[in-house]
């Protein structure tokens, strides 16, 4: 795209977030509770939530770089990438999380049929329908091919039986896209990729209580459910490379927490917790260091995530390089959660009480130590790295 082309795209967007993006949708949200995720069930925090959620979605930018025909906005990588600069600039929030965004939305308009395509990815766009994501199994979390759901073939459907766990949201989820077994003669040819309503008969869920006290996470189980086999995305027995496609999307969505803030910046809620100097610095020399250090790394972090979308989005990418996203951007949101509990000194940690926002630090510090697990842990992120990048002897 032109410059000039790309400058009046920039100034239009500009003009078009400041007169509807609503003001109290210029502020990171207050809690979990504070976020819109859509879905049937999705009931929105406040009415400037749901207006923000509607008219993003009616322009098609929940997902500004999707085709219009399945409710996207049409823009060119470099105009998407403007657009995200200038909701950051004016503070907007993000209108729409969404499973089926960061992770089934891509790897449908690369595997689905035009049917497939058609019937879900508006939904998705709109935040009408919430997804979950069926891989891990009791038995099957870091080899995950060696999963043991199995989907029987009845003719026109699927039953499927089995388990699986570490489910985010599936209590809240309205479908869930899931690995299943449809050949037991190999391990990775054997798998395939289902879609299904979480409301089929035989689905249940049971939360999984975390230390933060929260349950974002669920035991998932499936008996006998009917799913019609129209529902298969990609070929039976080949949804290996449409779940492979789809983790190297999972990984660069969890590598974003890396670049999440929070409604106060460490420097202000260190400051507001400990003190300042005479001259106006933070009074605590070595937090002082620490938190610099930090915003370092992150600006660092900041600026290769950017390179690392254009070259994805350009088709240049190195497949493991979600690997190294997702490696870096967990361990570096558990360093920020670290020392936002240092910066709120003894206040932060308490629990309950109003005044913290029920223990809100201590609540969101704890659930980081789940970041550098869920998504592949990074143990094995290095292992990639470590062979597919750095390309090191027996690796």
């Amino acid at each position: 795209m032109a410059e000039a082309a790309l400058d009046d795209f920039r100034r239009e967007t500009r003009r078009w977030l400041e007169m509807n993006c609503p003001p109290e949708m210029r502020t990171p949200p207050k809690s979990a509770d504070d976020v819109a995720w859509g879905g049937r069930r999705f009931e929105p925090s406040s009415q400037a939530q749901a207006d923000w959620l509607r008219i993003m979605g009616e322009r098609g930018w929940t997902v500004p770089d999707w085709p219009t025909e399945y409710g996207g906005g049409g823009l060119a990588p470099a105009e998407a990438k403007v657009l995200k600069q200038e909701m950051a600039a004016l503070g907007c929030r993000t209108p729409l999380y969404s499973f089926g965004i960061s992770m089934l939305g891509p790897a449908l308009l690369k595997y689905g049929t035009e049917a497939q395509k058609k019937e879900h990815l508006p939904k998705i766009a709109r935040g009408e329908i919430r997804w979950c994501q069926g891989y891990s199994e009791p038995n099957a979390g870091s080899d995950l091919a060696s999963l043991a759901t199995r989907a029987e073939d009845k003719g026109d459907h699927f039953l499927v039986n089995g388990q699986k766990v570490w489910t985010s949201y599936a209590d809240k989820a309205d479908m869930i896209f899931c690995l299943v077994r449809t050949d037991t003669s190999s391990k990775q040819g054997g798998i395939s990729f289902l879609l299904f309503d979480m409301e089929s008969p035989g689905v249940s869920t049971k939360p999984i209580l975390l230390i933060s006290g929260n349950s974002p996470f669920c035991e998932t189980f499936f008996d006998d459910v009917k799913v019609p086999k129209e529902n298969v995305v990609g070929e039976i027995n080949k949804g290996w490379n449409v779940a492979k496609y789809l983790l190297g999307h999972e990984r660069e969505m969890i590598s974003g927490m890396g670049l999440r803030a929070s409604e106060q910046s460490l420097p202000e809620r260190a400051l507001a917790h400990l003190g300042a100097e005479a001259d106006g610095r933070l009074d605590d020399p070595m937090l002082r260091a620490r938190i610099a250090a930090f915003e370092v790394r992150a600006a660092a972090f900041q600026a290769m995530s950017e390179r690392f979308i254009d070259m994805l989005k350009a088709g240049k990418a190195d497949p493991a390089q979600p690997s190294m996203m997702k490696y870096y951007g967990t361990e570096l949101n558990k360093d920020r959660h670290e020392l936002m509990m240092a910066a709120g000194g003894a206040d932060a940690l308490e629990w309950d009480s109003g005044r913290s926002h029920g223990g809100v630090a201590a609540r969101s510090w704890l659930r980081t130590k789940a970041n550098s697990i869920e998504g592949g842990t990074s143990e094995i992120q290095l292992n990639i790295i470590a062979k597919r990048i750095l390309n090191l002897p027996g690796a």
